[in-house]
């Protein structure tokens, strides 16, 4: 079976699935080239908010931290916008697939109670589109989570190098 029989053996579901894979794949893309371009500025962003509480520097070192961690924190709102959208993907694509699971099934128990058991090619369709699809949303699910976790790690080691330049910045050591 070629891959454009999969396809359309999961019917619309099938191709919602592929329409969220689509999306989010174009968006963990764009989100690593943000990130890694957001890493690569980590020096100036670190000066940036340096320089926004010089002043403050010279007090507790807790309370700088705090406030350093608050600035970092706007910065990276800006970079974080559209990671919850590959989350609902990640967490979605299985419900898809389910539903699909479902459909199809349903869709085979139909075709028997009107024609019987005497032709299975009459049920293949249904039992077809559920296993396709639950494939499809298994395999968006896997590549969306996998992708997610990737990006939010990437993020957070991100943070912790900028905390880190902060920290030598006002006190000549890491945390």
């Amino acid at each position: 079976m070629s891959l454009m029989e999969y396809i359309k053996a999961g019917g619309v579901i099938m191709n919602i699935l592929i329409a969220m894979n689509s999306v989010g794949i174009a968006l963990m893309a764009t989100k690593w080239i943000q990130f890694y371009l957001f890493s690569r500025k980590k020096s100036e962003y670190a000066e940036e908010i340096a320089s926004e509480f010089t002043s403050i520097a010279s007090g507790d070192k807790r309370a700088v931290l705090l406030i350093v961690k608050e600035l970092l924190q706007s910065r990276l709102k800006r970079v974080e916008k559209g990671m919850p959208t590959v989350k609902i993907i990640a967490t979605t694509a299985t419900l898809f697939g389910l539903l699909g699971t479902v459909v199809g099934v349903l869709m085979a128990f139909e075709a028997i109670g009107k024609v019987g058991m005497g032709d299975p090619s009459v049920f293949a369709s249904g039992i077809s589109m559920a296993l396709v699809t639950t494939v499809g949303g298994l395999i968006v699910a896997i590549i969306h989570t996998i992708g997610y976790n990737y990006l939010v790690a990437y993020l957070d080691d991100i943070e912790a190098q900028i905390e880190e330049l902060l920290l030598l910045r006002f006190y000549g050591t890491k945390k």
